[in-house]
């Protein structure tokens, strides 16, 4: 039976949470983070160039940084730093290029085993006691125009969905005949998993606002109360995903190749879930904070010859595909950010 401090550590979120804990707890793994990070990053002397950085005395190397991550005193932890590395993970998340250097160095096995304990340790806390937490109908949709343009939840879900999958169809017959076969070749294209313009709600406020992928960085939001109700799936692990992709599968390889080759490295067929045909059986899909932690940005297999990806989607984000979800009774909040922290002004 797995440990469940290794199935955090399965997927590149949950490594990449612990590793951005271990730096922010010792100041000597934080700097050798930085250095091996910077070593092993796709982008290092390109995309990723150091100014004014002095190297060290002596560089790390990954089995000095284990050792220094294994003596750790694991009770400095506490729950702000946990949510801060959890910000961190999420901000890194990127599926259209190869992962950065820091997640290549948690990847690699010396690391990985290395953050075991810090991995057990961080199950056990408060802070993460609610990430296997199932879809609540008290939720919370985002809207990041100002507040002065306030504007309705969307709606006509199977409308959005209709047009949805007859644009990916179309858009996976034009990349069959237009784009190169070989996922090496340097190509980019829609990399994300879930179609966009359905209602997506967040389950915690603040929270959602900071665990936002591929974010725009905007400073201002208007917060809506929702409740939905209905038939929730909780992708709570890789098997609920592959489960939904085995019952609805629609194929994305040609226009998906290039990007998730980046990501993962795998070569073979692509499928992503046929939401239009999953909203018959399923009203809306809730990604936990545990099943992204676990799932997100790896290549999940669907059977010997396909895999899929979860991309693009927030960790404690649902998306509604029916109708179920509707906006409450109540004011509509305005939240700016000052720095790092997220504060209510209206």
């Amino acid at each position: 039976m797995t440990e469940p401090a290794e199935l955090l550590l399965e997927g590149p979120r949950g490594r990449r949470l612990c590793l951005e804990l271990a730096a922010a707890l010792d100041e000597d793994i934080g700097s050798a983070v930085f250095w091996l990070g910077y070593e092993l990053d796709p982008g290092k002397g390109t995309s990723r160039v150091l100014f004014g950085s002095a190297d060290p005395a002596e560089r790390p190397s990954p089995e000095h940084l284990a050792g220094t991550i294994l003596s750790l005193d694991l009770r400095r932890m506490d729950d702000e730093q946990i949510c801060a590395a959890l910000q961190r993970s999420v901000d890194s998340a990127r599926y259209w290029q190869a992962p950065e250097g820091e997640d290549a160095l948690a990847a690699l096995p010396v690391i990985r085993r290395a953050l075991q304990p810090l991995a057990e340790r961080v199950l056990d806390t408060r802070a993460a006691q609610a990430w296997d937490s199932p879809g609540t109908p008290e939720q919370w949709s985002i809207d990041w125009r100002p507040a002065e343009d306030p504007a309705p939840l969307p709606r006509n879900p199977r409308g959005i969905l209709q047009k949805w999958g007859e644009a990916v169809r179309a858009e996976e017959a034009q990349a069959e005949r237009d784009r190169p076969q070989d996922p090496r070749a340097a190509f980019s294209g829609t990399w994300w998993s879930a179609p966009l313009g359905l209602v997506r709600t967040a389950g915690q406020i603040p929270a959602g606002l900071s665990l936002v992928e591929d974010s725009a960085g905007l400073d201002e939001a208007t917060v809506i109360p929702v409740s939905g109700i209905g038939r929730i799936l909780d992708i709570r692990s890789p098997a609920d995903w592959m489960t939904l992709c085995r019952a609805y599968p629609l194929e994305v390889t040609a226009s998906r190749r290039h990007n998730w080759f980046q990501t993962t490295g795998r070569i073979g067929r692509w499928v992503i879930p046929d939401w239009e045909r999953a909203a018959g059986q399923w009203d809306a899909v809730h990604l936990t904070v545990l099943g992204y932690l676990r799932s997100a940005g790896r290549a999940l297999d669907v059977d010997a010859g396909t895999a899929s990806v979860i991309a693009g989607w927030d960790p404690d984000s649902t998306l509604w595909l029916t109708d179920r979800a509707r906006e409450v009774n109540g004011p509509r909040q305005v939240w700016r950010r000052s720095e790092d922290t997220w504060i209510r002004v209206a």
